[in-house]
């Protein structure tokens, strides 16, 4: 059963390594999956800084509007492409950190004029929670034991029916107010959703290394690095998400 649920991540889960065996060539190393994922990091940046520029300037939602489904759409289709195709991940990867830098800078744009520096706060702690779960998982203070696994994808899968229902039953004008609003049970469960993203920072920490010690493919270094970034930008949307409530407070 551990074995089947090593990670919630879409991109690393139980089957990710599944016969990725080190064939002719060098092996994945943890090295160079950090390496690749501060390449992805710096696509990311680019076109989200980019993004950004364009709404600043012109304080216009429309300004970025087909950017920001470029980026959402075609985020997706590449990050799917990319699950599917681990092979093709040196090329796609970095091609969805793009998209998704587009989709990133627009919303963190349009957040940022409404709340003053929201957005390097969600980045500062977006960091800083990445930095102290990666000290504590290497520390050992936090073990990832089967009941850790599957309370962690246990929490991630309701929360992604909650997202899907939410969205379905939006189109026939059913909307959850209380959860999604700025009061007291909204925040609360915006604090928990930011809190099951983070466990699955811890996750896929644990499931990398493994891929490492299996000796998988160089290329799955791109694949393992594409993965942590879905965590990290789902984590960075779940902050920025929950600051805002708490600003709309004050």
């Amino acid at each position: 059963m551990a074995d089947l649920m090593r990670t919630s991540n879409p991109a690393l889960n139980a089957n990710a390594f599944q016969g990725e065996g080190v064939g002719v060539g060098e092996a994945m190393t943890l090295q160079g999956t950090v390496n690749k994922t501060g390449m992805l990091l710096i696509c990311v940046i680019a076109t989200a800084a980019w993004t950004w520029n364009i709404y600043t300037h012109s304080q216009n939602p429309s300004a970025v509007l087909p950017l920001l489904a470029i980026g959402g759409i075609g985020g997706f289709i590449f990050a799917l492409v990319t699950i599917f195709k681990k092979t093709w991940a040196p090329v796609t990867a970095p091609i969805y950190a793009l998209l998704e830098g587009l989709l990133l800078g627009g919303i963190s744009a349009i957040y940022d004029v409404r709340f003053h520096g929201i957005a390097i706060q969600a980045v500062s702690l977006t960091f800083g929670t990445l930095a102290i779960l990666l000290l504590a998982y290497r520390s050992g203070l936090i073990p990832v034991t089967e009941k850790f696994r599957l309370g962690v994808v246990a929490a991630t899968g309701g929360i992604a029916i909650f997202y899907l229902a939410t969205i379905v039953l939006g189109f026939f004008g059913v909307h959850f107010t209380t959860i999604n609003g700025s009061g007291p049970i909204g925040i609360a469960f915006s604090a928990f959703v930011v809190v099951v993203a983070a466990l699955n920072l811890v996750l896929d920490f644990d499931f990398i290394e493994s891929g490492v010690a299996a000796g998988a493919p160089k290329y799955m270094e791109w694949y393992a690095a594409f993965g942590l970034m879905v965590t990290l930008i789902w984590l960075y949307l779940e902050i920025l998400r929950l600051l805002s409530k708490l600003r709309s407070r004050d």
